[in-house]
């Protein structure tokens, strides 16, 4: 981690030693008494730590913030619910980038049970956007919600992301490349859809440009949707500028 994160009420007590942020304090960073590092409260601003205590028990430090941290960046994605597994590399991944926003949707050619696994509900979804959020020094998780299927999220689409330009990767039914339609529209907010594995139905790809959705391809390599998912963001995210 590139920051320690924590929430307001954890800067007043005691972190304990088996903490993974204590952990990562004392063993990764060597810190003692009187030392700082980076830290920040989630959700909130970025600052400076110093420890004003080592115990048996326990880290004891003050926080003094010095910004807002990084801001998120105004990309929302849709992706079809992926294997629990690659989902965690997904998620931390998406944060690392900074998108705002991620609705995950159960999808015709996706597997069913993905969407009944518990790593939304038990929090290891929250913690890979946590994890990722961290890795790139950064305080602002990205919003997280589950949708069943592509049509309810879609119907939403004035709720999360109004005034967007809406985009679908797809490697079927694509009028044009992804990198050529941000040109063409050079969009200041992107809702960008992305499949499960085994990508969208012709049913799908109808309901997809029934609201107003572009089919775009990334090339004709067919690819993972994590891998896609981080492709896409960057070259999205490039075109705002912010890889500069």
């Amino acid at each position: 981690m590139n920051i320690c994160l924590f929430t307001e009420e954890e800067c007043t007590r005691i972190i304990p030693r088996k903490d993974e942020r204590a952990e990562h304090i004392i063993k990764v960073l060597h810190k003692n008494t009187g030392d700082s590092f980076d830290a920040g409260i989630i959700g909130g601003k970025a600052g400076k730590a110093t420890i004003t205590n080592i115990s048996n028990e326990g880290i004891s430090f003050s926080f003094v913030p010095e910004s807002d941290g990084k801001p998120l960046y105004p990309l929302t994605l849709i992706i079809g619910f992926p294997r629990p597994i690659q989902l965690r590399r997904l998620l931390r991944d998406v944060a690392g980038l900074g998108a705002e926003q991620v609705i995950l949707v159960g999808t015709e050619l996706g597997e069913k049970s993905y969407l009944k696994s518990n790593v939304v509900q038990d929090g290891g979804a929250y913690q890979m956007l946590l994890d990722g959020t961290a890795q790139a020094a950064s305080t602002h998780i990205p919003e997280l919600s589950v949708e069943e299927s592509l049509e309810k999220a879609l119907s939403r689409l004035q709720d999360f992301a109004p005034d967007s330009a809406l985009v679908a990767l797809d490697n079927r039914r694509a009028t044009n490349s992804l990198s050529k339609w941000l040109n063409q529209t050079n969009p200041n907010k992107v809702v960008a859809a992305i499949g499960s594995e085994r990508g969208w139905t012709e049913h799908e790809r109808d309901i997809l440009e029934r609201y107003g959705f572009t089919l775009c391809s990334m090339g004709t390599r067919v690819l993972r949707t994590e891998t896609a998912t981080t492709v896409a963001s960057s070259i999205i995210l490039d075109k705002f500028g912010v890889l500069n």
